[in-house]
């Protein structure tokens, strides 16, 4: 039986290194030959890692857990588009057959004034923990179990909720917007909630709650241009933002 050959391409990076927070950032280039192109994107950073380090050079910093597009850790801005070009496609699973031979790949970390940059690609995102802490959580007491059945869910609500429980916190939305803004994401996790039962009892403080952190960590305005819609890996809809818009002006008609 003959064996299968695999293609291979050289590539040009252009890579954002910067020492710690507080030191000052550079554009540094490097050339990697023979890059596979069954190989993942964070698998040919990898390969570049292992060249530097035996040149005793310090590796290039970046977030990584799964790798399989679940975790959201391996945020990157690639060629100035958070996770690169391909449609709902974590920088994980971005494949290097993507890109032609010879092509020019700048990679640089999130851009935001609330995700200040750590070392090279890692970006601090404990914002969106602090966001999550303000209201993206049920704290009732429920008793004993029920049967899920004897909970009466309309579909369209309990699909809607699962679509805006996929979000992985990765960032992407607040990277490409112009503003900075975290509205896509502090609305799939209002969403996820709103649309259930379990969710009504705290909707009131969980709108204001996060809409006011959201404001306090310095994220930007949504201006409803759905770069962030473009960017997320999970395909989560701006239609959740207008539904967050509601429960916050709902919020205060109802009183808190």
């Amino acid at each position: 039986m003959g064996g299968t050959s695999t293609e291979t391409i050289s590539i040009n990076l252009k890579i954002w290194r910067q020492l710690n927070r507080d030191s000052k950032g550079k554009m540094v280039n490097y050339k990697l030959d023979g890059v596979s192109t069954d190989m993942s994107f964070l698998e040919m950073i990898d390969i570049l890692n292992e060249k530097l380090m035996k040149n005793g050079e310090d590796p290039v910093a970046f977030d990584h857990d799964c790798r399989e597009g679940i975790c959201g850790m391996c945020s990157i801005m690639i060629n100035g588009i958070p996770h690169g070009h391909e449609v709902e496609t974590t920088s994980c699973q971005l494949h290097m057959r993507k890109f032609s031979n010879g092509a020019t790949i700048v990679l640089e970390p999130f851009r935001s004034s609330a995700f200040p940059v750590l070392k090279d690609l890692i970006v601090d995102r404990s914002a969106f923990d602090k966001l999550i802490a303000a209201g993206g959580f049920v704290n009732i007491s429920t008793g004993n179990p029920q049967d899920a059945n004897s909970i009466l869910i309309p579909q369209q609500d309990a699909e809607l909720s699962m679509d805006a429980a996929a979000c992985i916190g990765c960032g992407a939305c607040v990277a490409s917007c112009k503003n900075a803004s975290a509205m896509l994401f502090v609305s799939a996790k209002v969403s996820q909630f709103a649309l259930l039962p379990q969710g009504k009892i705290e909707a009131k403080e969980r709108a204001q709650n996060m809409v006011n952190a959201m404001d306090e960590l310095g994220f930007g305005n949504c201006t409803n241009e759905a770069e962030c819609e473009a960017s997320c890996p999970k395909g989560i809809k701006i239609s959740n933002i207008a539904r967050l818009n509601r429960e916050y002006i709902k919020s205060f008609i109802l009183g808190r």
